[in-house]
């Protein structure tokens, strides 16, 4: 049962009265309404949240587009960590470590040398643009003295920055030749146009073209050798050597899905999979394909429609990955790609970001933290709340208690030693109350959101009218 709450400007209807209001009805933030028939409790106090752990945690994306300064991420990243693992982050994604083209502007995503962490003098720069190996390895060991897991960036897809060599199979030249003069330092995983498409296996694989002339030949026994086969592979250096703990697949639209099985069976760890593309079965198709994770843009574009492009929060009912794959959904509200584009329709406003951070920190799926986000002085402590709700009372099934286009109520229906949660999102302009049923019986909540002071009791069958403030939200759960 569920039944909206009015109070006129002078007179309250009762709270299980049948009116209807309108987004013009005002709301008195001094009403505490009772369920009926029950004794307001004796004095309650807040949760002891640290009694709690349902075993979750968070991922933090460490790095934005074109971080600054220029070689000096690494030791930057290196003095947050311990404040990140004290505030429920369990893993740290990183930006790709090894060098690019761009040389000490390079934001990884045009590998050249897979094994260049910033030790060798190559494309104008020894560093890359986040500093050496040596700040690489002490930013992991930092990370795993804080008991984080620390996620490495790979591109599979394609290479930048060979030498120039005759290409029999395009009957040009092409920039294909990797080595110890050409690209390729390190001088291990040199390479040459056999290993690209088109050779003589077959003119392109499964996946998107992107970076044609250099777009990696999956199927060539070199290249999987030195990918994942090897015992100095890239993986298997990757894990052994750095330490790394996972790994998130950069443009996986590019190659076929057996690619990530074979490397997960080579080396395991987490994984997820940036398959950019906002149609969620295209999502559940990938995730089965791989048996590893993906990111949600699904939930991403339904979250950017309903908070921005529509306003209209009936959109959060439509088809997400997190929704049939929880388990395999990594859910955002920003990353690197989103926020350097200018298309207001691929990104989610300021203004709306902490509404959709409420939602993926209280859902199911494993959220992802923008590091720009968190390192905004304007939301971090929010963000923090929400990542400690997440981590201990964001627990059980998940149920919609009610949606309409702009109320979202949502219920985690916690365990035998956890209570749970009511998430209640509102983007009028007005603060809004519902009557809903919940699973707490006679027990005086709060918003542990801490956007409403608005403390009711519910009634003997659960009953009570919960408040979300005008275009914002309330995480609501019991007291003791």
């Amino acid at each position: 049962m569920i039944k909206k709450i009015i109070f006129g400007a002078a007179v309250s209807v009762l709270i299980f009265g049948t009116s209807c209001s309108s987004d013009n009805d005002p709301v008195n933030p001094t009403d505490d309404v009772i369920g009926v028939g029950t004794p307001e409790p004796a004095t309650s106090k807040p949760l002891n949240l640290s009694s709690y752990d349902n075993g979750s945690g968070v991922m933090m994306q460490t790095f934005y587009w074109d971080v600054e300064p220029r070689g000096e991420w690494w030791k930057i990243l290196n003095d947050k960590v311990a404040g990140w693992a004290d505030a429920g982050v369990d893993r740290i994604w990183l930006p790709v470590v090894s060098k690019g083209q761009s040389g000490g502007y390079s934001m990884g995503y045009d590998p050249s040398d897979y094994f260049d962490f910033g030790e060798y003098f190559q494309h104008g720069t020894t560093p890359t643009r986040f500093g050496t190996r040596v700040e690489l390895e002490t930013l992991i060991a930092s990370a795993h003295n804080a008991d984080l897991e620390v996620i490495a960036d790979i591109v599979l897809n394609h290479n930048s920055g060979g030498g120039n060599e005759l290409n029999p199979f395009r009957n040009k030249d092409t920039y294909t030749l990797f080595n110890e003069t050409n690209g390729n330092a390190s001088g291990m995983f040199n390479r040459d146009f056999n290993d690209y498409h088109p050779n003589d296996i077959h003119e392109r694989d499964a996946g998107d073209l992107f970076f044609s002339e250099q777009d990696v030949c999956h199927d060539q026994e070199h290249v999987q050798q030195w990918f994942w086969k090897k015992e100095n592979s890239v993986a298997k250096y990757y894990k052994n050597v750095m330490g790394f703990d996972g790994w998130r697949f950069d443009y996986v639209k590019g190659f076929a899905p057996w690619v990530i099985k074979e490397w997960m069976a080579s080396v395991g760890g987490f994984a997820v999979g940036e398959n950019f593309d906002g149609n969620s079965a295209v999502l559940e198709q990938w995730v089965e394909d791989t048996g590893v994770s993906a990111f949600d843009f699904a939930c991403f574009y339904k979250m950017e429609e309903a908070f921005d492009r529509n306003n209209d929060l009936t959109l959060l009912g439509q088809d997400m990955l997190r929704k049939t794959y929880p388990e395999k959904a990594v859910t955002f509200v920003a990353n690197h790609d989103t926020e350097k584009d200018d298309n207001e329709d691929n990104r989610i406003e300021e203004s709306n970001k902490m509404k959709a951070y409420a939602y993926i920190l209280t859902h199911d799926g494993y959220p992802t933290i923008f590091y720009s986000d968190y390192e905004n002085a304007d939301f971090q402590e929010e963000i923090k709340n929400m990542i400690l709700l997440h981590n201990t009372l964001a627990t059980g099934d998940v149920e919609v208690l009610y949606n309409d286009n702009d109320e979202y109520i949502m219920k985690r229906a916690g365990n035998t030693n956890n209570p749970g949660l009511i998430l209640y999102i509102n983007t009028s302009g007005n603060t809004k109350r519902r009557e809903i049923v919940t699973n707490w019986t006679s027990k005086k909540l709060m918003d542990y959101g801490n956007n409403s002071s608005y403390s009711p009791t519910t009634g003997g069958d659960g009953t009570v009218s919960l408040e979300a403030p005008a275009n914002s939200y309330s995480i609501y759960s019991i007291m003791e």
